[in-house]
């Protein structure tokens, strides 16, 4: 079987490598000349701790167990078994974790509440005031930055992969059959489009009523800070933005601690991950409303900053980069994917939203057993 990937990002890559696989000859068609979109724009966590139950949760944790897998295989990925701290401080962030512990998937999850003294012994780094922190032990990263880079030269050793990027597919020229903006015709039995937030042109005209909408956020990168962190960290607002931790105590801590006026504007969070070059990516807001404000809101940094710096109690090293990403996102959120035969051998995946980097190899595989590849 020969199959055409349109799209060089992670769920595209990693269709690729489910394709690849699985014995069958791979052509993955990138317009630009790597991925720029939300691949590379994201933290690398493998989350599985906020997930909601059922669909998702499963596809998470299957999701877990292939990077574990693929990391081995491909040791560039810098996948890491980290799992995760959430600090708590108060009766009402105290009483969300400890509710979250009480789920029936809590141990799926790796969920422990654990006191400041165990969860500083898990992370040093974390030397500021707070009184317990949720660990989830499933947790993971990986490196979003090069990811792709080492899968492809995994792909390309077994001969079966083709990769074409600068090359923007324009049209559907017959069952399992595109045309790039080359001129040139792919022919294979199976064409997945894979576009990510590129929900224009060739996905407009196949699909007019997507089910899917398009989300901002800012990020931002600094310089290594100089001790290991051991863990991704989250603070109490992730809270209020991840499924998993609906309850009675999570109702109560939104009606009676309301978030800092800058977080409840942009619906901020803090998600903190350390690189492998010791650098911490950290974010990050949302954003809804097309069309979208083009430039970076400074006040939002210095949210984040203090907040980061509250935990570490030491000042942020400096800040390297800073940046916005656009992924897509299935306008009803209890879905983990949109996927959609909009021809004759062509389906389009896309819609994963900020599940995107954690579940695409499950989301892959179930595009390959669904397909019969």
């Amino acid at each position: 079987m020969r199959v055409i990937v349109v799209g060089g990002g992670v769920v595209g890559t990693m269709h690729a490598w489910q394709a690849v696989e699985r014995g069958h000859e791979v052509v993955q068609i990138e317009r630009e000349a790597e991925a720029r979109g939300a691949s590379l724009r994201n933290f690398g966590q493998i989350w599985v701790s906020g997930r909601a139950g059922g669909e998702e949760l499963d596809t998470a944790l299957r999701a877990r167990e292939l990077w574990e897998r693929i990391g081995a295989e491909v040791p560039g990925l810098g996948f890491r078994a980290i799992g995760s701290l959430t600090p708590v401080r108060g009766a009402r962030e105290y009483a969300v974790a400890e509710a979250a512990t009480a789920r029936p998937d809590a141990a799926a999850r790796g969920y422990e509440l654990v006191t400041a003294a165990e969860a500083r012994q898990i992370n040093p780094a974390l030397r500021g005031a707070f009184e317990a922190a949720l660990w989830c032990e499933r947790d993971a990263a990986v490196e979003p930055r090069t990811a792709q880079l080492h899968l492809r030269e995994a792909l390309r050793a077994t001969g079966r992969y083709t990769f074409l990027p600068g090359r923007e597919v324009r049209e559907v020229v017959g069952p399992g059959a595109v045309r790039d903006d080359h001129g040139d015709v792919h022919r294979g039995d199976t064409v997945v489009l894979a576009t990510g937030a590129w929900l224009s042109g060739l996905v407009r005209e196949l699909a007019p009523e997507l089910p899917v909408r398009r989300v901002r956020l800012q990020m931002m990168q600094t310089a290594p800070l100089g001790e290991p962190l051991t863990t991704s960290v989250a603070d109490a607002d992730s809270f209020r933005y991840y499924p998993a931790y609906k309850s009675e105590a999570l109702d109560a801590l939104n009606a009676g601690q309301a978030q800092a006026p800058i977080a409840a504007a942009h619906k901020m969070q803090l998600l903190m991950v350390q690189r492998l070059d010791g650098g911490l990516t950290i974010g990050d807001t949302h954003e809804y409303e097309h069309p979208f404000a083009f430039d970076t809101l400074e006040d939002s940094y210095e949210h984040l900053t203090e907040v980061v710096e509250s935990f570490l109690s030491r000042p942020l090293p400096k800040i390297r980069h800073r940046w916005a990403g656009v992924y897509a996102q299935c306008t009803d959120t209890t879905r983990v994917v949109h996927r959609q035969q909009v021809a004759d051998g062509v389906w389009l995946v896309t819609g994963p939203g900020g599940r995107g980097m954690t579940c695409s190899p499950a989301i892959a595989e179930t595009t390959a057993n669904e397909l019969g590849w």
